[in-house]
Parts: C-alpha cells; sequence; structure tokens
C-alpha cells in the first residue's frame, strides 16, 4: 500500500467534522495526556529557541495540551495565551504554571475557530496539538489569521514515518479512523505544510527531530500509554478482549523492533517534523 493511500484514507466521503470533534475531545480528556505530555517538555523549549521567542512578544500556543510549548514561551518572558478545547488539559497546564511563577493566560478555544482578532499574535506555536485537527486547511487558515504580518509560526508534528507515525497505522488497523479524515501524520510532511501555509508565507523552515521515548520496557510503554494516552486508551477500550490482546501484541512488536537500547531498558527514537513559517 502506498503511503499516500495510507495517508489520505477514503477523501470521497464527507465527514462530520462535529461529531469527530466532539469523539477527539471525548479522546484527549481520557486517561491522563499530562503524564505523557511532561515527558515532552524538550520539544516545546527546542521549538521556542527554532522559532526565537523573545521577551514580551505576544504568543498563542494552540492546542497546547498540558503547556509544553506554553512553558517555554513563558520562561522567554513572552506575554502568553495557552488554549485548548479540553478544559481538562488546560488545568494541567495551570498548574504547572502556578508551580513555576509563570504569568500565563489559559483559555478554552477551538483550533478551528480561534476567538481571536486577526494579527493579534506575533507568535503561534503548536506541539503535537494542531496537527489532530480534523479540517486541516481550517484549522490552517485560523493560525494565519491570528498572527500578525512578518510573525512566526512554529510547529512540532510527528511524521508518518516516525514511531507515532507507524503507531497510528497499528492502531488504526484495529480501530480505524473516521471515513474522509486526513490522517494528522500529514502535517509531518514538508509537501502537507507549503500546500497548507505556503501562499502566505515569506519563508517556510522544516528539520526532521527525534524525541526519545525513554522507558523500562516494552510493557512499561503499553500500561503507562494504554492507561494515560487518550488515543490509545479509547482504542484498548474499545475492543473486545481479543483485541484487546491482538493490539498489545502489535504495539509490543513496534516497540521492540525499533527500540536502541537493547534489553536493559526502552528507547525508542520518535521522529518529529519541526516547522517554522514567516508569515508575509
Amino acid at each position: 500500500m502506498s503511503q499516500q493511500s495510507v495517508l489520505t484514507r477514503d477523501e470521497n466521503k464527507t465527514p462530520d467534522f462535529a461529531a469527530i470533534k466532539q469523539r477527539q475531545r471525548a479522546t484527549w480528556a481520557s486517561g491522563d495526556f499530562a503524564v505523557i505530555g511532561t515527558t515532552l517538555q524538550i520539544v516545546g523549549e527546542t521549538l521556542a529557541e527554532a522559532v526565537d521567542v523573545n521577551a514580551g512578544e505576544r504568543v498563542l500556543d494552540v492546542a497546547a495540551g498540558n503547556g509544553n510549548a506554553t512553558l517555554a514561551a513563558a520562561r522567554r518572558f513572552a506575554d502568553v495565551v495557552s488554549t485548548d478545547y479540553v478544559p481538562a488539559l488546560l488545568d494541567k497546564g495551570r498548574a504547572r504554571a502556578r508551580a513555576e511563577g509563570l504569568a500565563v493566560r489559559f483559555e478554552v478555544a477551538d483550533a478551528e475557530a480561534l476567538p481571536y482578532a486577526e494579527a493579534s499574535f506575533d507568535v503561534v506555536l503548536s506541539t503535537f496539538g494542531a496537527m489532530f485537527t480534523p479540517d486541516h486547511a481550517r484549522t490552517a487558515r485560523e493560525l494565519l489569521r491570528v498572527l500578525r504580518p512578518g510573525g512566526r509560526i512554529g510547529l512540532a508534528n510527528w511524521t508518518p514515518e516516525g514511531f507515532i507515525g507507524r503507531l497510528f497505522k497499528v492502531i488504526g488497523a484495529h480501530v480505524p479512523a473516521p471515513a474522509g479524515v486526513k490522517s494528522p501524520a500529514l502535517w509531518g510532511t514538508e509537501t502537507h505544510i507549503v500546500e497548507l501555509f505556503g501562499a502566505q508565507a515569506s519563508n517556510i523552515r522544516c528539520q526532521r527531530r527525534v524525541f526519545n521515548f525513554r522507558y523500562r520496557s516494552a510493557a512499561h510503554w503499553v500500561q503507562v500509554f494504554r492507561d494515560f494516552y487518550g488515543p490509545t486508551h479509547k482504542a484498548f477500550a474499545a475492543l473486545d478482549e481479543t483485541g484487546r490482546t491482538a493490539l498489545e501484541r502489535d504495539i509490543t512488536e513496534l516497540l521492540q523492533a525499533m527500540n536502541t537500547a537493547g534489553e536493559r531498558a526502552l528507547v525508542v527514537p520518535g521522529e518529529y517534523l519541526e516547522v517554522v513559517i514567516d508569515k508575509a
């Protein structure tokens, strides 16, 4: 099967975006994403450096989850607004900011309909967030709309070839995604980024980076992601006992195949695309 066929699925069907987003909210509210999210903090720090976040700049973190890019920007003394459409995730980010004494505004907002005026921000960030919206083009338009001319967008998106992209395919083989919805892993390809943002960009820089998932073992990773990571948590919950056993087996095989630490631990490189877009 070609990569294109895997990524685009059946686009002849018109997806019910409202129903899909309702399901997504329930998915990301399940488990406890903060357990996973805090391990990804280095990605937010790296992205803030790549975008060159400066003190005093107006920064919007879209689909912020528990606030990795939010905290990274706030630590650089930017004026940060952290948004997500799952209030429980914002609560986790709010607690982290409070613990560090960082001044951040936390607001519930849908990435596909941001409640801000045009050109409200100098920088717009999203780490593994905007990529999961069902309507890619609408999300890209919103990120560009709220950004001032000459401002920067910074994105971190899992690639289809990397670990998380391959994990999506494993899960999709057991629990198919809604018909007509484009794969979130498309955001991890340079061609899709140019398609979404190129018309309003003066420059687009893409760099492939790696985040290492570090756990005690494959079984430990499965347990943590089954309990706390919404998409995996919901996938297991949707299956009967036979299906759950098969999904666990296939995920374990993927983890073992990609493990670089041998028998002493689990270290799985997760490739992602770091994107910096300068708005014209």
